[in-house]
């Protein structure tokens, strides 16, 4: 399978070379080796040296023919999910509450099998949402975008917001951010807890609203990405999400989680245009 990008050096950059052009688009080093090798990237519809330079408006040209992907195939469920945003790579989609992002085993009634249905063919994995947590999941419609949006969350260009609405709001400052390691929690298998040991996770926080009953509504950003680490930081600080069941013993049956993905930020894939999603 051959994937061909086109785009435009954007005018407000500096002359580049085409090796720090393909830096800048965050094309991993392997392909950037093959792009040369089988001059497979073109400048104005000409094969350019990497040591030799971009100017603005030249139009760039790449063939990716190298993809490798392992990814497992995802059934469709039948069902369609609901889409916030697409385009030819990429889909973003508002996963409901109590639903996976993707399947175990034989399962397939799952957001990803749901994407399965609606593009008649398997979604790429890039991020996950707890099965609890509803809001904005992206997705790749190809293995060749995967490697970009990987390296655009370990470089913290894509970017995540949340919302959630906590108990016990007197206990947290106005902004903040929670720099607590996360861990197993070793008596329940469902659950993690801050330890000494665990992973190093940060949250940023700021609080949006005052709520009655001492609760608030709270704006997160996640610069790690661990297991229920919203839920573990806020609940640490003792202000839990309403309608938690592992972390707020105040929790009552019938309520649900009360924490949205409603933003999401990040460069498309092969482009230096930044984008935006809201629900």
């Amino acid at each position: 399978m051959i994937y061909k990008f086109k785009l435009i050096y954007p005018k407000k950059l500096k002359p580049a070379s085409v090796r720090d052009t393909l830096k800048m688009l965050l094309i991993p080093r392997k392909w950037q080796h093959l792009l040369r090798i089988k001059r497979q990237i073109l400048i104005n519809n000409k094969y350019r040296n990497f040591n030799e330079l971009i100017y603005p408006k030249d139009e760039i040209e790449l063939l990716i023919d190298f993809v490798e992907s392992d990814q497992q195939a995802y059934p469709p469920s039948g069902q369609l999910p609901k889409i916030i945003y697409e385009d030819d790579d990429l889909l973003v989609i508002n996963k409901r509450k109590g639903q996976k992002t993707h399947p175990n085993l034989f399962e397939t009634d799952t957001a990803l099998n749901d994407c399965a249905t609606y593009l008649k063919s398997s979604p790429y994995i890039v991020h996950r949402l707890d099965m609890l947590t509803g809001g904005l999941l992206l997705v790749a419609k190809n293995p060749a975008v995967v490697p970009i949006l990987n390296r655009e969350l370990s470089t913290k260009t894509f970017h995540r917001e949340y919302q959630a609405t906590v108990d016990q709001a007197d206990k947290l400052d106005s902004k903040g951010t929670i720099n607590l390691a996360i861990g197993q929690d070793p008596d329940d298998q469902r659950k993690r807890m801050v330890r000494k040991d665990g992973l190093k996770s940060i949250t940023h926080y700021e609080k949006l609203k005052s709520l009655s009953n001492n609760r608030a509504l709270v704006k997160l950003t996640l610069e790690t990405g661990r297991t229920h680490q919203i839920r573990v930081h806020l609940a640490a600080l003792g202000s839990p999400i309403v309608g938690d069941p592992l972390y707020n013993p105040n929790f009552h049956k019938g309520q649900q989680l009360e924490l949205m993905a409603y933003q999401m930020s990040l460069v498309k894939p092969f482009s230096f245009n930044k984008i935006t999603i809201k629900l």
